[in-house]
């Protein structure tokens, strides 16, 4: 069956890096694009970038210019490199999947960006 495993949160301070995982298995992954979002408590689950099958990628306004996505097909895996973090993007970050209508989401990878 298909499924998303997101790796790579923890905590970090303010100004920080982290690179965040997503594995993918049960699907040919590189047939299919793939997209971050991020969840605080109490909110709305909030878009973060999108990584198209061919490669072609897009990021909310908040992280653009801070955070890069990227994909490695052979390892079936998406990467998201999050640069000069703030507290702001304390979350938990989960990739999904679409298809014809249907969501696939992982378990999530808390990022906690605190001094």
């Amino acid at each position: 069956q298909v499924q998303l495993v997101e790796s790579g949160g923890g905590l970090v301070q303010p100004g920080g890096s982290l690179r965040l995982s997503c594995t993918g298995s049960g699907f040919k992954f590189s047939w299919y694009g793939i997209h971050w979002y991020r969840q605080t408590p109490g909110k709305e689950r909030e878009w973060v970038a999108t990584i198209t099958s061919g490669g072609s990628t897009i990021y909310a306004d908040s992280v653009k210019g801070r955070f890069t996505i990227s994909r490695d097909n052979a390892k079936n895996s998406v990467y998201l490199q999050m640069n000069s973090l703030v507290p702001e993007d304390t979350a938990v970050y989960y990739c999904q999947r679409r298809e014809n209508g249907m969501q696939y989401w992982g378990r999530g990878t808390l990022v906690t960006v605190s001094s």
